[in-house]
């Protein structure tokens, strides 16, 4: 019987600062061949001397071949000259050999190009989507000199409004020369349009609304007239313009100069101009643009010039500054107007200039979307790709030892160190290339997923600007490099002599420490995610399942019509009440929790002063309060009326007035909206949730209004919900022939608050486990390298008794530790990143232990399936093979 041959002992390397002395200070041209010799000489000695006695030869036979004590070989014209690695000669040999070596090692190659072209796929997807958003209102001229008035109202706390009273735009125009256009656009959302088609009328509910603008509008914003004249189209009352797809949405082919709309079915416009499409990349969304001196029609209070008392969201101001002024300067005879025409409210203003650049993205003035997430999808793009590099350098340099021969041959014949090198970098640029080629058409069947999640319009089009092939070819270039170079340097600097013996130790190829560190780095991002997805999870969960403090299962939210008198409106109510599968009915302006909200300053008992807080005004009949569930603590419910005769509050308004019993505010008086409403308080409810778990639970007062109604709430029996839907619209049909039912749950509406939180929640998922997948790729190519590389060492242990149990630990083990350190790498950048996160929340969860477990066994479980079905597979091995497999 053969006795199996030991493994042979890695190759005695001598000290490193004298290797770089020599590698420095020796002429180029022999010093790989000097490196050889000496490297042999000093094995030589180190067998029979010892390391001191190798050492100090060593030492002397570097010392004895440095300048001056060698000559260096004059170059003649005899000498080989080396052709230039960049020769085209040497390029088409790259290219050949490159593609060679990829198609013998398909595996390999599958690998690599799987995981750079995930990684390529979401930085490309990424980069669309961050370039979008930062090419929001780029286009206008002289967009740098555009700026929106915005309010910041001091109280007890600062709070933020993209609007201000309307009126100030008009005033500032007249008193001030600062500004070389100014001009108002007041915008309403879900308008009813009605077209006269025939004989028939057309209704339709445009979602983006209507905005009323002032003339300067159109000189303000590059908003181009494909027919009209954008001065005058809109200096006449009841005028309006289109863009090009609703004018082709409202009359087809026919020209609509001149034709006829009705908004909300009061009030007629002519169309007087036809509007270019509107660019996808600008938060201007209404596409029906009517004249300013129309306002006055549709909301009298609004269109006032004395309208100073509050503000809504509807209204907005912009304004183009002459060159040279500041906003400073501007923002600094702001004050005046606050002492001129609100001197004595509480609720102070300061008004402040917002650049048209910032208004996309400040979120204290309804942005859509934040610089700061912005950074977080480029951070996690960035750190993707750079996964999926680390993961091709782990790959390229376990494999290096198989190419160790490949690279002595070429050395012996000639070949120098840039030579390899830019072989290697061929290699990795033809992976490269594929994976982007692969990754381009992934990212265009991705696309409509990330178009619907972010409600963007992104499109990938290589040849429409200047961005996306320059990000490309950068991001090949430089994974070409960053993935390529450190291969690359770890096989052209193989020792020729020790390559072609096999000698080779580990740390000639990289060595175990580095594929070490680079798969720590991988797992390490990888639960860096992974932690974010459960505490994101966890959060959303806990907003949605938590008390909010009233009922809000099974409601249905539906708008009234716009022409609603109070006995058409009790008398849907009655008629949707008397429908079996309806349990309740309330006339409301909105729900408990809303994004719509009526702030105002309450003047308590009498005082002569507001108080210095602001209340959250619901008006609502009798019916809301024991429909939604409202847990009165103090008093009764109010009594029914349709108009303010007396007030409920909530706990918050006590505390407030710093009360120490709910009973005490009963029968005191309350006035709201500068007096226009008042009346005594009769009842407290116990808190609830008026808006999102990001914001403390505001003051509240609800009130009968029947004037600032909005919508009827309707509980209803989720097992005939479908039947009962039908029944609404049926008697909605009934009653507004001329208008269009609509409905929305409650829970979505709630939902909405979360919007951006469940919509990071998903790309953040999908990263992770992107993340994961190409770590995965990772482990399974290294775990099949160390199986091949100890194939008969594994039979050796079989041989002497080892079980598969203990093979199987030699790769997990390895691996189980590399994992424990990215876990202890991972955890502390985590919390600090979701702790930060969190704080954006009133109401929050915590971030346990718990956590950090399900993060751990999840990446182990991964792990096992990644590594087992390899590590089994050569575990279970017959010995007698493994020993002659070598």
């Amino acid at each position: 019987m053969n006795v199996p041959e030991s493994t042979p002992q890695p190759q005695p390397t001598p000290p490193r600062w004298v290797r770089w002395l020599l590698t420095r200070l020796h002429p180029e041209d022999t010093l790989e061949e000097v490196e050889g010799d000496l490297d042999e000489l000093y094995a030589y000695w180190h067998d029979r001397k010892g390391q001191t006695q190798a050492t100090l030869r060593y030492v002397l036979n570097v010392v004895s071949v440095l300048p001056p004590f060698v000559r260096r070989r004059k170059q003649t014209k005899q000498d080989y000259e080396h052709i230039s690695s960049l020769h085209p000669a040497m390029l088409r040999n790259y290219l050949k050999i490159a593609f060679r070596n990829l198609t013998r090692n398909s595996t390999y190659s599958l690998l690599n190009v799987a995981g750079l072209a995930l990684g390529m796929t979401c930085g490309i997807l990424l980069f669309t989507l961050i370039t979008y958003h930062l090419s929001f209102d780029n286009f206008h001229t002289q967009s740098d000199r555009i700026y929106r008035f915005v309010t910041e109202q001091h109280r007890e706390t600062i709070s933020y409004s993209r609007s201000v009273p309307a009126p100030l735009g008009k005033v500032f125009r007249n008193e001030h020369t600062f500004a070389e256009k100014v001009a108002r656009i007041a915008t309403f959302d879900d308008m009813l349009i009605t077209v006269k088609q025939g004989r028939e009328v057309a209704k339709y509910k445009e979602p983006e609304g209507i905005a009323f603008a002032e003339p300067d509008f159109f000189d303000l914003f590059n908003y181009p007239l494909i027919n009209g004249s954008k001065v005058t189209a809109l200096t006449e009352p009841n005028t309006a313009v289109l863009t090009e797809r609703m004018a082709h949405k409202y009359f087809g082919g026919a020209d609509p100069i001149n034709q006829l709309i009705r908004i909300d079915n009061k009030i007629d416009l002519r169309i007087t101009g036809v509007l270019k499409n509107l660019p996808i990349n600008t938060d201007q969304r209404a596409e029906i643009i009517v004249s300013y001196n129309t306002l006055k029609q549709y909301d009298d209070w609004l269109a006032s010039d004395d309208s100073w008392g509050g503000i809504t969201s509807a209204m907005q101001c912009y304004v183009r500054l002459r060159s040279g002024i500041t906003p400073e300067q501007v923002e600094a005879v702001m004050p005046a107007y606050v002492k001129q025409y609100r001197p004595t409210n509480k609720n102070v203003h300061h008004y402040k200039l917002q650049p048209l650049a910032d208004v996309h993205f400040d979120a204290r003035y309804d942005g859509a979307m934040t610089k700061t997430n912005l950074w977080v999808l480029a951070c996690i793009g960035l750190f993707l790709i750079i996964t999926a590099c680390v993961n091709f350098v782990n790959l390229a340099t376990a494999q290096a030892l198989n190419r160790s021969k490949e690279v002595g041959v070429r050395k012996v014949l000639g070949s120098v160190r840039g030579q390899l090198f830019w072989q290697f970098i061929t290699e990795t640029g033809l992976i490269a290339t594929t994976a982007l080629l692969i990754a381009l058409l992934c990212s265009l069947a991705v696309l409509p997923f990330v178009n619907d999640w972010f409600k963007a319009h992104l499109s990938l089009n290589l040849f429409s600007g200047w961005q996306l092939p320059l990000f490309v070819l950068g991001l090949t270039v430089l994974v070409t490099l960053f993935a390529g170079a450190y291969p690359g340097l770890i096989l052209a600097g193989f020792q020729p002599i020790l390559a072609l013996k096999g000698r080779l130790s580990q740390q000639a190829i990289g060595g175990f420490n580095t594929r070490r560190a680079l798969i720590i780095t991988q797992f390490a991002i990888s639960q860096i995610l992974i932690i974010g997805v459960i505490v994101i999870a966890n959060q959303m969960r806990y907003a949605q399942q938590s008390e909010v403090g009233f009922d809000k299962d099974a409601v249905v939210m539906v708008p009234l019509a716009t022409d609603s008198k109070p006995q058409t409106m009790h008398a849907v109510a009655d008629r949707f009440s008397a429908l079996a599968g309806v349990k309740n009915v309330s006339l409301c302006q909105a729900a408990p929790a809303s994004n719509s909200n009526w702030t105002t300053s309450p003047r308590y008992d009498n005082r002569p002063d507001e108080e210095p807080f602001s209340v959250n005004v619901r008006a609502a009949d009798d019916r809301f309060i024991p429909m939604f569930d409202l847990q009165l603590v103090a008093g009764r419910n109010s009594y029914p009326a349709d108009s303010v005769r007396e007030f409920v509050v909530n706990e918050a308004f006590v505390r407030k007035l710093n009360l120490p019993s709910s009973a005490l505010v009963l029968g005191k008086k309350v006035s709201l909206n500068g007096g226009e409403f008042e009346g005594p308080i009769v009842g407290v409810v116990r808190d609830f949730h008026d808006k999102s778990f990001h914001q403390d639970m505001a003051p509240m007062c609800i009130s009968t209004a029947l004037k600032n109604y909005e919508y009827y709430a309707v509980k209803i029996d989720l097992s005939t919900a479908q039947t009962t839907l039908a029944a609404l619209d049926g008697i909605w049909s009934q009653t507004h022939p001329d208008q269009v039912f609509s409905y929305q749950f409650l829970d979505d509406q709630i939902a909405e608050f979360y919007e951006t939180e469940t919509l990071m929640l998903r790309l953040i998922q999908a990263f992770a486990a992107i993340a994961i997948f190409i770590g995965c790729l990772g482990l399974y190519g290294l775990v099949s390298f160390m199986a091949a590389q100890k194939t008969k060492e594994i039979g050796i242990r079989k041989v002497l008794g080892s079980s598969t149990g203990q093979i199987i630990w030699i790769f997990a083990g390895e691996f189980t530790r590399l994992i424990l350190i990215a876990f202890a790498v991972a955890v502390p950048v985590a919390w600090f990143a979701m702790s930060r996160w969190l704080q954006t929340f009133k109401d929050q969860i915590s971030i346990g232990v718990d956590v950090f477990a399900l993060a751990i066994l999840g990446t182990f479980l991964v792990a096992i399936l990644t590594v087992g079905y390899r590590s089994m597979k050569a575990a279970l091995m017959n010995p007698v093979k493994s020993l002659r497999s070598e």
